[in-house]
């Protein structure tokens, strides 16, 4: 268990320090948006990609959080769906998770 929560809080540090590098990128704390218009659009484009990607990390990260709280209570391997044990393989591949593999199929 141990092993799976220091995992998880490694991962969720480099999803904050993700999202902090896409909030920077939003906030142009590198300059303003280039003059040249077709710059501009390649730029427009470029935050399009970084708000879908913030999004994204910003819901990994609320399942983190979500599973660090479950281990926490004593219940990270536990389904939160029907209560069976988590196969160890899941937690593995995907250590985050909080339904086993039967429930997340539902």
């Amino acid at each position: 268990m141990t092993d799976r929560k220091s995992e998880l809080e490694t991962l969720k540090a480099d999803l904050t320090a993700r999202l902090s590098r896409y909030e920077a990128h939003q906030h142009r704390e590198a300059g303003a948006l280039d003059k040249d218009f077709e710059e501009q659009a390649t730029q427009t484009q470029n935050d399009e990609v970084v708000d879908s990607l913030e999004t994204e990390t910003r819901a990994e990260l609320v399942q983190i959080e979500h599973a660090l709280a479950r281990i926490e209570n004593g219940v990270g391997d536990e389904c939160e769906s029907c209560g069976e044990a988590i196969d160890p393989r899941r937690l593995q591949v995907l250590p985050y998770t909080t339904v086993c593999v039967d429930c997340a199929e539902d």
